[in-house]
């Protein structure tokens, strides 16, 4: 037993290292953490499949009967729009967004319960993940703002109330997205942290697998959530002021 005591232990000094990968481009230096790329690249995969399978149960006609696939998918469609997308300003951005939230949310799910196999890790617990997914919503929110607006309307607005106000104003849009990416990644850090200690110090087989299938699977959910519904809070805000 005192064995195993000090393997676990041993996960908690080589938690959060990284395998950094570097790539030479000429003179451009790039570097990525193979374990985050991996798994990002699973999630993608498992949700292309997901599509595959879901396209192809509903190539049938019209007339016929819905099958369960279509039903269950429906009631998936029906419950993100509700929950999220119907929180927009107007239907039609709602509508137009739809397909770019409910990916967010999935890619953000998966992520989170990729962390419940044994020997896999969330992508979301690694911090470039999350910041590259605030960003997508930072920049999408920034460019939807400059359509609806115009150009002279949209910088004008960092002038507002008074021109003094636009360093604040600056340090202000640029803390949306790192709160964005802070929040989810800490969450999920966090967990993966706690079950790790756990692991480690306390009961090494049925209590931490309990307490990873509840952070993986209940918190994981919640804070996919979370992180969509801030999306479409940072659009809002972004489109209406």
């Amino acid at each position: 037993m005192g064995t195993i005591f000090e393997q676990l232990s041993g996960t908690l000094t080589h938690l959060g290292e990284k395998q950094i990968v570097t790539f030479h481009l000429g003179s451009l230096q790039l570097q990525f953490d193979k374990a985050a790329m991996i798994m990002s690249w699973i999630v993608m995969a498992l949700l292309i499949a997901l599509a595959l399978f879901l396209r192809r149960a509903l190539l049938q006609d019209v007339e016929d009967k819905p099958n369960r696939v279509q039903a269950a998918l429906d009631a998936l469609i029906d419950l993100l729009q509700s929950q999220l997308t119907a929180n927009f300003s107007s239907e039609r951005l709602g509508n137009e967004l739809f397909p770019f939230i409910s990916t967010l949310f999935l890619f953000v799910l998966f992520s989170n319960w990729l962390g419940v196999i044994p020997g896999l890790s969330s992508p979301t617990q690694d911090l470039n993940v999350t910041m590259g997914l605030a960003l997508m919503v930072f920049a999408t929110s920034q460019f939807l703002a400059m359509k609806a607006k115009g150009m002279k309307t949209y910088w004008k607005g960092y002038l507002e109330p008074m021109p003094f106000m636009l360093p604040l104003n600056i340090i202000g849009e640029l803390s949306r997205p790192m709160s964005h990416a802070f929040r989810l990644f800490g969450n999920v850090l966090a967990g993966t942290i706690l079950t790790t200690v756990v692991m480690a110090k306390f009961a090494p087989i049925i209590v931490p697998s309990i307490l990873n299938v509840v952070f993986g699977l209940f918190f994981g959910a919640i804070q996919a959530f979370v992180f969509a519904i801030l999306a479409v809070a940072y659009i809002n805000v972004a489109v209406e002021n």
